[in-house]
């Protein structure tokens, strides 16, 4: 059987629509579907809520002008219209929304076609994400972007706190505790990651010996590395280069 025919019978057995029941566990998440005529067919529990509504069939059928002001539903109404007619989503739109005290706020909204069982364009279906709340939740990543690339492409050399703090502009202290809240872990354990993956590429795609690869992923002896390849890959670096071989496939060669 082929991957095609199983997917095709693995389906075939699933009630339709479980998947949109992901995005009712997606904190800050808004999931709306509707039909041609712009009619709410489908709302997860955040927007039912948000629309003040109690339950979804509640939400069932009503249109944005019941719910927006003019000049928002009339937004909306020619967002959807333009994806009925291109047959193409609309992603990444950065537009006014009412926000939990019910005043316009940004957020970022994705449309995407729906299409029946003849290939027509049935409705659509989309997400709402807060744009303040998302850069809010960035803002750390954002603080920290220069030195997580840096460690991501010096993981080889020897761990320096200070200058990776005056980096970012911080103090040692204050770099550190940020640092592992934004990222969960310690700068030395973000680039001993790095390491255990540069090792696990070098495994797969070259016949270095174990211990040529432990010394060109940045690790100082055999003994560290074997110890820290363990922890972070459940395997020995031979047993992961054995596994993974045989899935391997080597990339094209070049014409001349």
């Amino acid at each position: 059987m082929t991957p095609k025919e199983f997917r095709h019978e693995w389906t075939e057995l699933l009630p339709p629509g479980q998947f949109r029941h992901l995005f009712d566990h997606l904190p800050g998440m808004f999931f709306f579907a509707k039909d041609l005529n712009s009619r709410l067919m489908a709302a997860n529990p955040a927007l039912v809520k948000r629309l003040g509504f109690k339950t979804e069939e509640e939400a069932i059928g009503v249109i944005d002008s019941q719910i927006y002001p003019p000049r928002l539903s009339e937004k909306y109404l020619k967002d959807d219209a333009q994806v009925f007619a291109t047959r193409k989503p609309l992603l990444g739109l950065i537009e006014l929304w009412p926000n939990s005290d019910g005043r316009p706020e940004w957020f970022i909204t994705d449309k995407l076609p729906l299409f029946n069982i003849r290939g027509e364009v049935w409705g659509l279906c989309g997400t709402i994400r807060s744009f303040e709340a998302q850069r809010s939740a960035m803002l750390p990543y954002l603080e920290l972007a220069a030195v997580a690339e840096h460690l991501k492409t010096h993981f080889r050399d020897k761990l320096d706190v200070p200058a990776l703090a005056r980096m970012a502009h911080m103090s040692v202290r204050q770099f550190e505790r940020k640092f592992r809240a934004t990222f969960q872990m310690t700068p030395r354990d973000y680039m001993i990651r790095m390491r255990v993956i540069e090792a696990c590429e070098l495994l797969v795609r070259t016949n270095q010996p174990v211990t040529t690869v432990a010394l060109e992923a940045g690790f100082y002896d055999h003994s560290d590395f074997a110890r820290q390849f363990r922890r972070h890959m459940g395997q020995t670096a031979s047993q992961y280069r054995k596994d993974r071989r045989q899935d391997y496939v080597a990339p094209p060669l070049a014409h001349p």
